[in-house]
């Protein structure tokens, strides 16, 4: 089960401590091959401030911890230390869920969904306005021609042909 806490400086200290084991980790292999962090920097093509930070588990001279971890592989490898096993303690840090973020988060995801809902039943309501719009009009205009046609059929009924009108008169 995942430990839940809302204090943001707890989870930089576990962070913090997981970088600062894998560094002594490095620090003391780096040592014990009588290598200075320079000589080690140079031969990994990295910066010898990058990786003096890593020894000392400062985070916030570091980049971004992907390549952070792209980083302590490449020393560990060279160092020839279990990289599973280094690379293990990053994962081993606890993801803490922060109970703030999951209500911002909720609140964010539902403010979406109420606006996506309104865009939806505005557009829903126009369609059916449109449709009532077009079924009216068709009404209408069936109702007009049919009047019209009564109309025409009624007066050309009583109109009598010009034949009939003739014989009348002889």
């Amino acid at each position: 089960m995942k430990e839940i806490k809302s204090n943001p400086e707890d989870n930089t200290k576990r962070e913090q401590s997981s970088l600062k084991r894998i560094g002594n980790f490095i620090r003391e292999a780096r040592l014990s091959r009588g290598q200075s962090i320079e000589e080690l920097a140079t031969d990994l093509k990295i910066g010898s401030h990058q990786l003096k930070a890593i020894e000392e588990g400062n985070e916030e001279e570091l980049p971004e911890k992907v390549f952070v971890k792209a980083m302590v592989r490449r020393i560990s490898q060279k160092l020839k230390l279990d990289t599973e096993f280094i690379m293990n303690e990053f994962k081993t840090e606890r993801q803490e869920i922060k109970i703030d973020e999951i209500v911002e988060e909720v609140a964010k995801k539902s403010k979406k969904s109420k606006k996506t809902n309104k865009t939806r039943q505005s557009r829903d309501i126009s369609q059916v306005v449109f449709w009532i719009f077009i079924l009216i009009s068709g009404l209408l205009g069936l109702i007009a021609s049919s009047l019209i046609f009564n109309l025409f059929s009624d007066s050309s009924q009583n109109q009598t042909p010009k034949q009939e009108i003739i014989k009348k008169t002889k």
